[in-house]
């Protein structure tokens, strides 16, 4: 008998983020069955992707701009008309079950990736100890596992010396945990912001620190057309070569939105350059005075989650995998979703229609 524990598909997509639903859509649109002909993998315990994980006092209204899946008008939900007040933690699993169901997307959780290999002419996918499923054999797979699970920690000489507390983006829960502490924010992002906003209210001290100076602009949240034109152009140039991706803020600078008019005018936005070192009780400066502290936040962006691709060799010394249009050249079978150009909500939307596409031109349906 064959092991329930395994199974068989023509699809397998993994992660039930926006760019895997997205792609899962398209591809039910094209006549395969979901549930059979694509069987969608998650690690969460529950729809919405690594939402689920955000800390408590995130919300809509707190963070990038969150465009509708494709098809979600059909469940009578928008993000444009979504409470901006409630977590969104809560929020959008909610939109996100409420979509799985209304799509008959039956994803298979929780299921932890470990590796893709070959497998003659598809793959097979494995999984951890303690998933509902072992293994996936497939002829196309698409990997859309996002970055939560990745978070970018630079190296600095000293760190693992540092008796404090060190937390990166995915592990913060709350600004009440470091009330009444000396706290460093590294980083230059609108995560970064965000917590110079909240652990500003409650710390006794916090310190911002970045390795370049951060640029600010006067548009609005969303990007003008010509700077998101320009960031997607910057990450598709790495993706096609196979470099590690670059930052977005690096390219698309900060908006001078309210959080910011809010900094400014609190006097929480004197950047500092990044420390040389780290100590048992804090940090050197390159200037060479030490600054004491008792946590570190780490809001230093997070790598592409592709570490289960790395039996199939895809995956270079540095980090990067030649990625163009979504698509591996050195493995026809092999598709990346929300990968580089299409990290936006926007561009991965997009993207899954051509990604459903290609996959039911090569499966001959």
């Amino acid at each position: 008998m064959p092991d329930p524990s395994d199974r068989t598909a023509d699809v397998v997509i993994i992660g039930a983020g926006q760019a895997g639903l997205a792609v899962a859509y398209h591809l039910g649109r094209r006549g395969l069955a979901l549930g059979t002909d694509v069987l969608v993998l998650d690690r969460g315990p529950g729809p919405g992707g690594a939402w689920q994980h955000r800390w408590e006092s995130l919300t809509l209204g707190g963070t990038h701009h969150l465009h509708d899946l494709p098809g979600m008008a059909e469940t009578g939900l928008s993000f444009a008309s979504a409470p901006g007040d409630v977590p969104a933690r809560a929020l959008v699993p909610s939109y996100y079950s409420t979509y799985e169901e209304r799509h008959g997307i039956d994803v298979v959780r929780p299921v932890t990736v470990t590796s893709v290999t070959r497998d003659g002419d598809g793959y097979t996918v494995s999984a951890a100890p303690g998933s509902v499923l072992d293994r996936v054999r497939a002829r196309v797979v698409v990997s859309a596992t996002g970055t939560w699970t990745s978070p970018r920690v630079p190296f600095v000489p000293g760190r693992e010396s540092f008796q404090g507390r060190q937390l990166t983006t995915a592990e913060f829960t709350s600004a009440d945990e470091l009330a009444g502490l000396r706290v460093a924010v590294v980083g230059g992002g609108t995560s970064a912001l965000t917590f110079l906003d909240e652990v500003g209210d409650v710390a006794d001290e916090v310190l911002w620190f970045t390795r370049r100076p951060p640029t600010f602009h006067d548009e609005e949240v969303e990007l003008s057309p010509e700077r998101g034109r320009v960031a997607v152009a910057i990450q598709d140039d790495a993706a096609r070569a196979g470099r590690p991706l670059p930052s977005i803020v690096s390219v698309t600078g900060l908006p001078r939105s309210a959080l910011v008019r809010r900094l400014e005018a609190a006097g929480r936005l004197s950047r500092l350059p990044m420390f040389a070192q780290m100590t048992a009780d804090g940090v050197v400066t390159r200037d060479g005075p030490a600054i004491a502290l008792d946590a570190v936040i780490w809001a230093t962006g997070f790598r592409p989650e592709i570490a289960h691709l790395r039996p199939l060799g895809v995956v270079n010394e540095a980090g990067g995998i030649v990625v163009e249009d979504g698509r591996v050249p050195a493995e026809p079978g092999l598709f990346l979703a929300g990968y580089g150009p299409q990290a936006s909500t926007l561009s991965s939307n997009r993207a899954a229609r051509v990604t459903a596409k290609a996959i039911s031109d090569l499966l001959g349906r």
